[in-house]
């Protein structure tokens, strides 16, 4: 056994602990927390805090060279550049981008994911790299066939590099690019399902009425269902806890009641939804309505970075932009969200999202040392507030180091990375 400690234990599912230590079993189960004077402290973190590690319910890691591709474009235009752009590189270079995926995650305290894969090269990066998670691979198309000619070879393909920590799931992609055909084939694979749902105006425009600025990538399109994504899914049957939903900015008072209904998850992404000029989600409502919210980054082919104190804080200010109250969502929400709601969301709040005796030492060291929230007056709100991942000092998974700063710099993993993207650069029109 050994034992962490800082200057403040944050367990989340409790107040904090001044001065607080954690010990970690052999098993890499948490044993203990409690103060320092109790537990002793093997290796001790000045001017630092102790956090569960968070949980990243929506990512997409083989798009993190993609920032700032299609900036300023609306909705339907940048989401047509960016399927053009990544059919133009292949598996290794996906595995490659994937790989920096993970690593910028662990670079900013987050130890479990929720992966939305087109390629499938999310489980070879989160299992080189020791990230947990669920990585849902894509389908897109009009029949069932996709499940049987897309999903399953994929499966196949990463079946060794699965695990009782890196699980897969499908993800249907959304109701404007898969007819409720293989959304009903994918619920009946019986494994987690991730999806898009409600993310802007124009897309409830094509499926309500066919019509719109999506009209220019029409031939990626499915035929439209003449209503909106949740209540097609919802007619059908097939809204149910095993379906994670990313955006649901535009989910109005009745598809938030759906939602509730049948206890299906969303992922919050404020940042991502900013920048693509989709709004802002309602997400005091959605956690008024009981609903398993939690937040998350997206990928870097809408946000600038994968920085889920950046995502705490856009939450924080949108939510409060919204409502038009200072208490819409606290920085202890803000947290909760991040790390707890993240596992409650992908169905792991028994094994990680909070620091708990049994549960997983997954734990992120935050060093504030540089901020300007030394001295400390609340280290939750220096938290949320205050943090980065540049202080970032330590990611653990089941109390193994998977990124510690000033340790292994990942140079070739980088390289690598950053060709990939030169090579999109190459092959991209020069009006695009």
């Amino acid at each position: 056994m050994r034992t962490l400690s800082a200057d403040w234990v944050v367990p989340v599912e409790g107040a904090p602990i001044a001065d607080g230590a954690v010990a970690i079993g052999d098993d890499g189960l948490i044993a203990a927390v409690g103060s320092r004077a109790e537990l002793g402290g093997d290796v001790h973190y000045p001017e630092s805090v102790i956090l569960p590690g968070f949980v990243n319910t929506h990512t997409h890691l083989e798009y993190d060279v993609y920032v700032g591709f299609g900036d300023g474009l609306g909705f339907a235009e940048w989401i047509g550049l960016h399927v053009q752009r990544k059919q133009r590189i292949g598996l290794e270079d996906m595995e490659a981008i994937a790989r920096l995926g993970a690593l910028s995650c662990l670079r900013s305290g987050i130890t479990t994911v929720g992966d939305c894969s087109f390629s499938g090269a999310a489980v070879t990066a989160c299992a080189e790299l020791g990230l947990r998670g669920t990585v849902y691979l894509e389908v897109f198309g009009e029949t069932d066939e996709p499940v049987r000619e897309r999903f399953e070879p994929m499966r196949e393909r990463i079946a060794a590099a699965l695990s009782d920590d890196l699980r897969v799931g499908i993800s249907p992609h959304a109701p404007y690019t898969c007819t409720i055909e293989l959304y009903r084939a994918c619920a009946e694979l019986g494994l987690p399902v991730a999806t898009h749902l409600a993310e802007s105006d124009s897309e409830t425009e094509f499926l309500r009425t066919g019509g719109g600025a999506w009209q220019s990538f029409a031939e990626m399109l499915v035929p439209p269902p003449g209503t909106t994504g949740i209540r097609a899914l919802a007619a059908a049957g097939l809204l149910d806890s095993t379906v994670l939903a990313a955006h649901c900015v535009k989910a109005d008072e009745e598809e938030i009641a759906l939602l509730a209904e049948h206890d299906v998850a969303v992922a919050h992404c404020p940042r991502s939804n900013a920048i693509l000029g989709c709004g802002v989600a309602p997400l005091h409502q959605l956690r008024e309505a009981g609903i398993r919210v939690c937040i998350a980054t997206d990928s870097p082919a809408s946000t600038p970075s994968i920085d889920i104190f950046d995502e705490m804080r856009a939450a924080v200010f949108g939510a409060r932009a919204r409502e038009g109250r200072p208490d819409a969502l606290t920085a202890a929400d803000a947290l909760e969200l991040a790390t707890l709601g993240g596992a409650r969301a992908l169905g792991l709040e028994a094994s990680v999202g909070s620091i708990v005796p049994g549960k997983h030492a997954d734990l992120t060291v935050l060093s504030l040392a540089d901020t300007a929230f030394i001295p400390w007056e609340d280290p939750v709100t220096s938290t949320v507030l205050g943090g980065s991942p540049q202080g970032v000092v330590a990611t653990l998974v089941s109390g193994q180091p998977r990124y510690e700063k000033g340790g292994k710099t990942w140079l070739e993993l980088i390289a690598d990375a950053r060709s990939a993207r030169g090579r999109l650069l190459q092959l991209a029109d020069p009006t695009s």
